[in-house]
């Protein structure tokens, strides 16, 4: 497979920055989730993005736009956006954010699946 060009890029840092408009993360907390430092989310956020991005990080875009669309349509209402900040008993208190920056890839994989299965898609 051939390395995302500057069209792929823009709209792959473009759905980024919208899901974390939506989950309203903080800077670092999308960095985090990324897979990129402060300064490259910045340049995303602004348009200016202009590099590439390793297996690491398409895997952590797809994972995330994965996960944001299983939460539309296993949520309707204020859950839809504000589960993945919302602390939940089943993650011991923590926020599912925190424990896909705190578990990286592997975490974000059971998050997906885990909202997959609870709405019945797996």
């Amino acid at each position: 497979m051939a390395p995302p060009g500057a069209d792929e890029r823009a709209a792959i840092a473009k759905a980024l920055v919208r899901i974390a408009g939506y989950w309203n993360l903080t800077n670092e907390e999308a960095a985090a989730l990324a897979g990129v430092n402060v300064r490259t989310w910045s340049r995303m956020k602004d348009g200016s993005f202009r590099g590439t991005l390793n297996q690491d990080q398409m895997m952590r875009a797809s994972l995330l736009v994965g996960l944001f669309k299983g939460l539309g349509l296993l949520f309707n209402g204020p859950l839809t956006h504000g589960w993945p900040k919302a602390a939940n008993a089943g993650f011991g208190g923590r926020t599912p954010v925190q424990v896909m920056i705190e578990g990286g890839i592997p975490a974000m994989v059971r998050m997906r699946n885990h909202i997959d299965a609870l709405r019945g898609g797996a």
